[in-house]
């Protein structure tokens, strides 16, 4: 090749890089001290409740405080609101005025999961089950035979709320769903995937010593709940009043003889949930612009409820700050950028028949930029402009940060979507962006650390950047 056609493609061309290929040993030694405290956050927040528990903690280490309405809000202030437990939105006002707008990154904490049904307990042929309902889009046929934790809460009656932590600590005993044995299984295989495992058999196996006389009937049961009510001060009817989830018993590890990833439950959206956050707290002088982390429940159903990005709470947070700088909210909404910080698919060679290869996010290339999400036609997204995608170009390249742009899958392959949508609708310009993943809403997803540090580097970058909005 000559030098001049050498130069001309280096200069009109893309080149895609491994980020391997991009980073220095300095780097690597900082993404393994990051990601060691990725993993950590992520044994310690395997619900949402427990995910906003531990932001709280980690925030009011680092001087935030909870915002009260009403109080004076100055530049350097930190200052965070807990939605119902939930959701958590972390604020760091900056030295521009609300007016100027706010720099948003935005992510969700809850994952698919198992939910338990209002009334739950029952017990067939002396063994003593709870019934699921799950939650958010899951493969059944996943579920079975993996041992699980139940994580949650009892409310009674009373007012008071209990904590419930079935496996989580050592020595304690874990829960499982039964499958069918492959040699009583061959009517079973016939069966698509989606069909296989019915929901109404993804059931949770409690016991199966009974208690009292022979003659007694629903001992088992009456047993599970014996040791319920022993431990926790319950009964049955206090699980109609339960929030009990049903999460995959196993803590984050390293993945590959090279320790290159790390496999978990919960990556979507805790990876970028962190990042998000992390980077917030790591800001060591007030920003320009107020940096805001919005941590949102109920994105894996579609964003409703009280606690869902579609939900009044985050305008609220936001009209009270700006409130006290006596700026109208929608002055401030339109002149704000938000960084829409959810997973994306990583391409898997082995099922490469769904991905368009041109055009899909690759482990280890950095943080996956998505014009857009939706599915198909688009439908569901925000698909951002191509000034929002040039502003972030612009930001993530003057920081040194690792990144790639790409689609979820083939155009008629399926979809996804986002908070995104929902930040745009309320006028506040939005992309975009997050970790690809493996094994996408499996109870145990793959994530390259390498890639988990570039988004955590790029929310950094936007917090201190100022959008020209």
């Amino acid at each position: 090749m000559s030098d001049k056609i050498k130069k001309l493609k280096e200069q009109l061309l893309s080149s895609r890089k491994n980020g391997y290929d991009r980073v220095g040993p300095s780097a690597l030694a900082e993404m393994e001290a990051y990601c060691a405290g990725y993993m950590a956050f992520l044994d310690s927040a395997k619900t949402e409740r427990l995910c906003a528990a531990e932001t709280i903690r980690l925030a009011e280490e680092r001087g935030y405080r909870p915002y009260v309405r009403g109080m004076e809000v100055k530049a350097g202030d930190k200052l965070y609101v807990s939605n119902r437990g939930k959701s958590v939105m972390l604020a760091h006002i900056g030295r521009r005025t609300l007016a100027e707008g706010t720099q948003i990154a935005a992510a969700h904490i809850d994952s698919p999961r198992l939910d338990l049904k209002p009334n739950p307990l029952y017990e067939d042929s002396e063994l003593a089950y709870f019934k699921t309902h799950y939650y958010g889009g899951i493969r059944k046929y996943q579920w079975v035979t993996i041992p699980l934790e139940l994580r949650g809460v009892a409310a009674l009656k009373n007012g008071t709320v209990v904590p419930v932590n079935i496996g989580a600590e050592p020595g304690d005993p874990r829960l499982v769903i039964t499958d069918l044995l492959p040699h009583l299984g061959q009517e079973q295989a016939k069966k698509p995937l989606a069909t296989a495992i019915p929901g109404e058999t993804l059931n949770l196996l409690l016991g199966s010593r009974p208690i009292g006389d022979e003659e007694d009937t629903g001992r088992v049961k009456l047993a599970v709940m014996q040791l319920l009510h022993e431990k926790y001060g319950i009964t049955e009817d206090d699980l109609t009043s339960a929030e009990l989830e049903a999460v995959p018993a196993m803590n984050a590890t390293d993945i590959g003889l090279d320790r290159s990833m790390i496999g978990a439950y919960g990556h979507d959206d805790r990876v970028c949930a962190y990042a998000a956050l992390k980077a917030l707290l790591d800001l060591t002088e007030t920003p320009e612009k107020t940096a805001l982390c919005v941590l949102a429940d109920k994105e894996e159903i579609g964003s409703d409820g009280v606690t869902g990005m579609q939900s009044a709470a985050f305008d609220t947070f936001l009209e009270d700050l700006c409130a006290a700088q006596d700026v109208p909210l929608r002055v401030c909404r339109e002149k704000s950028f938000c960084l829409s910080a959810d997973v994306t698919a990583a391409y898997d060679p082995d099922y490469a028949d769904v991905y368009e290869k041109r055009n899909a996010a690759f482990l280890n290339y950095g943080v996956g930029l998505c014009k857009y999400t939706g599915a198909r036609g688009k439908s569901g997204a925000s698909d951002a402009d191509a000034e929002t995608v040039a502003y972030i170009r612009r930001v993530f390249d003057e920081a040194g940060v690792v990144w790639q742009i790409a689609e979820l899958g083939k155009v008629d392959a399926g979809g996804g979507g986002t908070v995104a949508a929902y930040m745009a609708n309320r006028n506040i310009t939005t992309l975009d962006a997050g970790v690809p993943v493996l094994s996408m809403h499996a109870p145990f997803e793959t994530v390259g650390k390498l890639d988990c540090y570039e988004t955590y580097l790029g929310m950094g970058a936007v917090y201190r950047s100022a959008f020209p909005g």
